[in-house]
């Protein structure tokens, strides 16, 4: 069992940056996939980007250049720096991470980044 906490939500005008935090409760080591998805008001919930166990990262288009996700093992602790955000950024992100061995899949429950001036 893995408890994921995000926390860096809040508002921020446009083009300015924020950084979330995902807090696990213990090691990451063994979690073999860790991402960050959002889920804006009246949307589907999508990827933002994700980090595999050595190092492949994957961005959706839409934050490409923008957004960079990191894991730091040590601290157990998974980030999305955000940058350039825009209006359309706002939404309700969500840690998870996913154990192959299993099959298992944790989510946080999530923290809300509204954009706007």
């Amino acid at each position: 069992q893995v408890q994921l906490v995000e926390s860096g939500g809040g508002l921020v005008q446009p083009g300015g940056s924020l950084t979330l935090s995902c807090a696990a409760s213990r090691s990451i080591d063994s979690i073999n996939v860790m991402g960050w998805y959002r889920q804006a008001p009246g949307k589907q919930r999508e990827l933002v980007a994700s980090i595999i166990t050595g190092g492949r990262i994957n961005y959706a288009d839409s934050v490409k250049g923008r957004f960079t996700i990191s894991r730091d093992n040590a601290k157990n602790t998974l980030y999305l720096q955000m940058n350039s955000l825009k209006p359309e950024d706002t939404a309700v992100y969500s840690c998870n991470a996913f154990v192959l061995i299993g099959r298992i899949t944790y989510w946080g429950k999530g923290t809300l980044v509204t954009v706007s001036s």
